[in-house]
């Protein structure tokens, strides 16, 4: 029986349907390389969805995928990724953590954010004024993934004279005590901020605070060209305006690197046990373990070695009520429940 000849249209789909079922094949061959002279380091710099981006040593942005079974890559991850076209490739690996700051989702299972950032600046300012316990909770966050902490203090220049610099600042004198530096500071008295960029340099770090202290125009004045980055990352995404709501780190000039993401900046902590809640506060630790019971809450137990402590001053007192504020909202008893 002779061939039936086909149209010119039939062809063309039989051959677009050879192209498209190459294409997956190469897709997959590309997932499933392993061709060790390709690979290399890298950082990722952006992740929104399976959309990654990873910054090579040459400070060049990789749109990649991630194969499935390494784990779920977050912004300041360090990878192990391969090309597989302009421009494009797969993480293959993921290097070990130092830090992964997380914080609970809608249903309070921990949500990553970020990975292996070593600072943590607490920005707070006059206007508006510090609210409840909110710095305690960020310093419990930074203790308990161990980064460094520092309190920078915004817009000194609404203060209009040195008795009320002096007064806010001595506000916070007892964090200094603890051992958290105070960084007073004010974009229009010094639009350079040279003393933040020296506490950046070398560090992975990232702006929190509540809203109005103005952490967008500090991440303004660190990153000048932010528009032009943000405008790089999106076309290299495809993204476009939606890379702006994903955690993003930035190169700055000083060497170090500024995290930036509406997720991280408005981190709360999740759920605690009461011994992880203690080791929160560093100031504790030389006492823990001495009350005269082993469950013992520090409030009105007898022989408590926190409260006695606190009465002879070596724990401020509102750091004490703070730790008791705290332990009303994030403690959880050993079956997992508040």
């Amino acid at each position: 029986m002779p061939r039936r000849r086909l149209s010119e249209r039939q062809t063309a789909r039989i051959q677009r349907i050879q192209e498209r079922r190459r294409s997956k094949v190469e897709a997959r061959a590309a997932l499933a390389a392993s061709d060790d002279d390709t690979a290399r380091d890298g950082l990722v710099v952006v992740r929104h969805g399976a959309n990654l981006i990873v910054e090579d040593r040459q400070g060049r942005d990789h749109h990649c995928v991630s194969r499935q079974h390494i784990g779920h890559p977050v912004c300041g991850d360090r990878v192990v990724w391969q090309p597989c076209g302009p421009k494009a490739g797969v993480i293959t690996a993921l290097h070990p953590r130092d830090t992964l700051l997380s914080r609970p989702d809608a249903s309070g299972a921990e949500k990553p954010l970020a990975a292996n950032i070593d600072l943590l600046i607490i920005v707070v300012a006059p206007q508006p004024a510090p609210t409840g316990f909110l710095i305690d909770q960020y310093l419990v966050a930074a203790e308990r993934i161990g980064v460094s902490a520092l309190i920078l203090c915004n817009k000194m220049d609404l203060l209009v004279d040195d008795a009320a610099r002096t007064a806010f600042l001595d506000a916070f004198q007892h964090y200094a005590a603890i051992g958290y530096p105070l960084l007073p500071l004010s974009l229009k008295q010094d639009p350079s901020l040279a003393p933040l960029r020296q506490r950046f340099a070398g560090h992975a770090g990232i702006l929190v605070g509540q809203s109005g202290v103005g952490k967008s125009s500090l991440i303004k004045a660190l990153l000048p060209d932010l528009e032009v980055r943000v405008g790089a990352l999106s076309g290299a995404t495809g993204l476009g305006r939606h890379t702006t709501s994903a955690a993003t780190s930035y190169r700055l000039a000083s060497g170090g690197r500024l995290i930036d993401s509406p997720g991280v900046r408005s981190f709360r902590l999740g759920a605690l046990e009461r011994a992880q809640l203690e080791q929160g506060f560093p100031e504790f630790r030389p006492f823990i373990g001495q009350c005269r019971f082993s469950n013992c809450r520090h409030d009105q137990e007898p022989d408590c070695a926190i409260r006695a402590a606190s009465t002879a001053g070596s724990i401020a007192p509102i750091r004490l009520r703070a730790f008791h504020q705290l332990a009303k909202t994030v403690t959880r008893d050993s079956s997992g429940t508040h």
